[in-house]
C-alpha cells in the first residue's frame, strides 16, 4: 500500500489547506472550495486566503452552490500537465454549480501509469474509460497510441470531454453517452476484448435513462464484468475511487478475489500543500498483465 502525490505539475498547486477548505492554483488563478478532509486550521487565515483569491465556491445546497469571484477572471480558462518532455495536455477548465472545474489534479499519478501502460503494447490497444468525466485519462491514454471508448452518462460532460480532445488534436476516441453498467453489460454479451480498462465511479450516480448506481451496492458486480472483458495475455486496469470513509484494503479485496492476484499496486492519492500537509484525495488500485 502506497502514499502517492503527482511530482510533475506546473500549473497546478496546492497553497494552504484547513478548516475544511483548501486554496489552489489552477493555471494562473487561485480557488477557494470546501474540501471535507481538510479538518485541521489553515496556515494563513482566512481573510488572507480571500485577498489572495481569484474566486470562492459558496455551497448553497448540498450539491450546488455559486462562485463569488474576489478579482475579474473568466468562465473557462486552460492549464497544462506535462506528460514527458514530447507531450504537454491541454485542458479547459470552467466553473461548474458542483464546485468541480473540470480536472482532478490528485489524478496525474494514474495517468503516468495509463501512459506509460499503453505506450507498452506493440499493437494498438483499445481502452474503455468508464464514469469517464472531462476526458483527462481517455485523452493521454490515445496520446500514447490507444483506441479509446470514453463512457459518461451526461452528454454536457461528454461535449466537455470532446473539446478537450479537440484542443489535443486527439480523434481516436469514441464517445458514449450511457449508463456505464449497461454498456459494459453490452460489451460482454458482444464478446469485445480490452487491453485497458480505466473507472473511477462516484458514491453515488445516475444513468442518463435514470439507471441507479451505487458503489457499495454495484461495484463488485461492476468489476467481475470488467475482468471477462480484458485481454487475458496483456491489460492494465486502474480503478480510483474518492468515497469518503472507503478504506484502500475494499479496492485490494475486490482485485485479489476477482483476479486471483496479489499482483497490483494500490493505495492513497494525495497533494501537499505549502506547509507539507498532506491532502487525501482518494484511493487506487493499479493492476498489469
Amino acid at each position: 500500500m502506497n502514499l502517492t502525490h503527482p511530482l510533475k505539475w506546473k500549473d497546478y498547486e496546492l497553497i494552504d489547506s484547513g478548516g475544511f477548505k483548501k486554496l489552489e492554483r489552477f493555471g494562473k488563478y487561485l480557488l477557494i472550495r470546501p474540501e471535507p478532509q481538510a479538518v485541521w486550521d489553515s496556515a494563513m487565515n482566512y481573510e488572507e486566503w480571500k485577498s489572495m483569491a481569484d474566486v470562492e465556491y459558496i455551497p448553497i445546497s448540498a450539491n450546488a452552490g455559486v462562485w463569488g469571484k474576489y478579482k475579474k477572471m473568466p468562465e473557462h480558462w486552460e492549464m497544462s500537465y506535462p506528460l514527458d518532455e514530447n507531450n504537454d495536455i491541454v485542458f479547459r477548465l470552467a466553473l461548474t454549480s458542483f464546485k468541480h472545474v473540470g480536472l482532478f489534479p490528485e489524478q496525474a499519478s494514474n495517468w503516468d501509469f495509463i501512459f506509460n501502460q499503453c505506450q507498452s503494447f506493440e499493437n494498438t490497444p483499445a481502452v474503455m474509460n468508464l464514469f469517464a468525466y472531462t476526458g483527462a485519462a481517455s485523452i493521454i491514454a490515445a496520446k500514447a497510441g490507444a483506441s479509446v471508448v470514453h463512457v459518461d452518462s451526461i452528454k454536457q460532460v461528454i461535449h466537455w470531454a470532446s473539446q478537450n480532445a479537440q484542443k489535443n488534436n486527439i480523434n481516436t476516441i469514441r464517445w458514449i453517452t450511457d449508463d456505464a453498467m449497461k454498456f459494459v453489460q453490452r460489451e460482454v454479451r458482444r464478446g469485445n476484448k480490452y487491453q485497458g480498462i480505466i473507472l473511477d465511479p462516484p458514491a453515488f450516480g445516475h444513468g442518463p435513462k435514470g439507471e441507479d448506481w451505487k458503489l457499495e451496492r454495484d461495484i463488485n458486480a461492476m468489476i467481475k464484468l470488467l475482468a471477462t472483458l480484458v485481454d487475458e495475455k496483456h491489460f492494465f486496469l486502474v480503478l480510483n475511487i474518492y468515497s469518503l470513509g472507503l478504506s484502500v484494503l475494499v479496492l485490494e479485496n475486490l482485485i485479489q478475489t476477482i483476479f486471483n492476484t496479489n499482483t497490483f499496486e494500490s493505495g492513497e492519492l494525495f497533494v501537499t500543500d505549502r506547509n507539507n500537509r498532506k491532502l487525501p484525495l482518494g484511493v487506487y488500485v493499479q493492476l498489469k498483465k
